[in-house]
């Protein structure tokens, strides 16, 4: 297969990690977590122990190496060499990622780290604005989405199974909030681009999923 650069773009909870790890797995592409890389910097801002600011996120970020490594079909994510990927899958992490997002100085430094990335291999890369903004190049572009109910019930599914104790209310009202925030963001915003394919998957399986960015990548 030549080369092929995939970007799939949705909102929180749509389950793009979970189909787009294995859609890259077996298209032996590298698979590429924009949305691990903010929750990183959110990682490291908590880690500072102080009022959460804009001034403070933007501090952190300067000097930040976040690392991805993808290998047998996970990806694993470093901050300065230490590895968070389960620490940046929390409530704490989940409340305070969409500010981290929205500033530029934060965008500007994970989205060159993001292009790098995307140079070399195919790769298959998801998160907010991949296909607007990060690679609007690419060869292959899928909005994925799903109902609000729909994605409060998995993640609230997640969250149970980590050990976290989440009111599912709540977690709708969380939801609801980051794509509001997400969606009117002034730098780049959560939004569908024109030439990408909508997948609602509100009533699919994860492997029906996966089957249909398998499908689209052909």
């Amino acid at each position: 297969m030549k080369k092929l650069v995939v970007a799939i773009d949705g909102p929180a909870g749509a389950g793009k990690s979970t189909v787009a790890q294995i859609a890259a797995k077996k298209l032996g592409f590298t698979y590429i977590d924009t949305g691990a890389m903010y929750r990183a910097v959110a990682w490291k801002t908590l880690q500072q122990k102080k009022e959460i600011t804009d001034e403070l996120i933007v501090e952190v970020v300067k000097d930040i190496k976040v690392r991805l490594q993808y290998a047998d079909g996970a990806t694993k994510v470093f901050v300065d060499d230490y590895e968070v990927t389960g620490e940046i899958r929390t409530p704490e992490i989940n409340a305070i990622v969409s500010q981290v997002a929205a500033l530029g100085p934060v965008r500007e430094k994970m989205v060159a780290q993001q292009r790098e990335m995307a140079e070399n291999d195919s790769v298959l890369m998801d998160g907010r604005d991949i296909a607007t903004n990060v690679l609007p190049n690419a060869d292959v572009k899928i909005f994925l989405t799903a109902s609000i109910e729909e994605r409060a019930r998995r993640r609230f599914k997640e969250m149970q199974e980590k050990g976290f104790s989440v009111e599912f209310e709540k977690l709708k009202a969380d939801i609801a909030a980051r794509d509001k925030a997400d969606s009117e963001r002034e730098i780049s915003p959560l939004v569908q681009a024109e030439d990408a394919e909508l997948l609602d998957t509100s009533d699919m399986s994860i492997d029906e999923v996966v089957q249909a960015i398998l499908d689209r990548c052909k």
